[in-house]
C-alpha cells in the first residue's frame, strides 16, 4: 500500500510509536487519499511530537481516552492547554504546524483529509471549492456523525481482513461530505435524484458480484460509467435500494445458501468461497442478516441434523 498521504510511519514518526499503526485509506475522492488510522500508546515517550509538513488538509481526531491538561502548540509555541475528555472531536490545520506534548497515555482515531478530497465534494455541489473549514483551534466538541463513522471505521481497523473495501469507500464518502457540509460550508444543494440506467444497475452489479471479496474500490466501478464515485454511491442506491457494500454483503449470504444446499462442504469452505475473510466473520454476517446460524439454517434447509459448528 502506497505511503503517500498522512497515515502509519508518518503517524509512528510523529508521536514516537515503536510500531506504525495500520490504516483504512480511500482514493475515491478526485484522487484524492482520505485515511483513517487509529493511534495509542499507554507507556508514551515523553517529550514534544514531530513536526507535520505543511499541508493544505486536515486532521479530525475522535479521542477515544481522556488527556486531562494537553500541552498544545501552533508555529512553535504552546496555545492552549485544554482538558481533553474521551468522545469529543478536534480539528488541526496542518498548515498551522500543531503540535503537542506527550506526556501521558494517549488514544484517539485519527482521520486525515487534504483540501483536495472537500474540494471534489464541492465540485459535486457546483461550487468550485471549499474555504477555510469554520473551527475554533484547541476546542474540542461532539459531532456524532464522526463518533458513528469512528466506531464503524474501529472494527474495520481492528479486523481489516473483514473489511471490504467498497465499506471503506463508503464511510470515507460519507465522512467527507459530513465534513465539507459542517465545517466547510457547503450547502446541502438539492441532487439529481435519478438513479442508474437498467443496463448501468445490471452491469454495476455484475461486477460487484464478479469479485465477492470486495476489492473493487467504488471509484473503479464508478469509471466505468463515467460518473463520480459519489453521483455512482446514490445513484446506485436509488436504483437498487442498498449502498454498494451492503448489497455486496447480502450477495454474500445468497452465495453462501446456495453453498450450504451441497452436502460435504464445510461452513470454513463455504465462507471462502463465498468472499468471507474467514468462518467467523461469515457467521456473525449471516446471523445478522438472516436471523439464524449457518448451521441452524443449513440443518433446517437440509432437514438433517448439523454436526458442524
Amino acid at each position: 500500500m502506497a505511503q503517500s498521504g498522512f497515515h502509519g510511519q508518518k503517524w509512528k514518526e510523529l508521536l514516537h510509536l515503536q510500531n506504525a499503526p495500520s490504516s483504512l485509506i480511500t482514493r475515491s475522492v478526485r484522487g484524492a487519499e482520505v485515511a483513517a488510522t487509529e493511534t495509542r500508546d499507554d507507556n508514551p515517550v515523553p517529550g514534544l511530537c514531530g513536526r507535520i509538513a505543511p499541508e493544505d488538509a486536515y486532521i479530525f481526531s475522535l479521542k477515544l481516552r481522556d488527556y486531562p491538561d494537553c500541552e498544545y502548540w501552533e508555529h512553535g509555541k504552546c496555545v492552549i492547554k485544554p482538558d481533553i475528555r474521551v468522545g469529543q472531536t478536534y480539528i488541526y490545520d496542518m498548515k498551522e504546524d500543531p503540535r503537542y506534548l506527550i506526556d501521558k497515555p494517549f488514544h484517539s482515531l485519527n482521520f486525515y483529509i487534504p483540501a483536495l478530497a472537500l474540494n471534489g465534494i464541492a465540485g459535486q455541489f457546483g461550487v468550485r471549492r471549499v474555504g477555510q473549514l469554520d473551527y475554533q483551534y484547541g476546542t474540542g466538541f461532539h459531532d456524532e456523525a464522526v463518533h458513528h463513522i469512528g466506531a464503524s471505521l474501529l472494527q474495520a481497523l481492528r479486523r481489516p481482513s473483514e473489511a471490504n473495501q467498497l465499506f471503506v469507500d463508503h464511510m470515507m464518502l460519507a465522512f467527507t461530505a459530513h465534513v465539507a457540509q459542517t465545517y466547510g460550508g457547503l450547502r446541502n444543494a438539492e441532487h439529481a435524484r435519478g438513479g442508474l440506467a437498467p443496463w448501468q444497475a445490471k452491469r454495476a452489479c455484475e461486477r460487484l458480484e464478479s469479485d465477492l471479496s470486495g476489492k473493487l474500490t467504488l471509484q473503479e466501478i464508478a469509471a466505468e460509467f463515467d460518473l463520480s464515485v459519489s453521483h455512482f454511491s446514490r445513484a446506485f442506491r436509488t436504483s437498487v435500494g442498498l449502498p454498494p457494500h451492503q448489497w455486496l454483503l447480502r450477495q454474500r449470504v445468497s452465495t453462501a445458501k446456495q453453498l450450504m444446499t451441497i452436502r460435504g462442504l464445510s461452513l470454513a469452505e463455504i465462507a471462502i468461497s463465498a468472499g468471507f475473510a474467514s468462518q467467523s466473520h461469515f457467521t456473525r454476517v449471516f446471523s445478522m442478516l438472516v436471523g439464524v446460524s449457518p448451521g441452524v439454517w443449513r440443518r433446517e434447509a437440509q432437514g438433517a441434523p448439523e454436526s458442524e459448528t
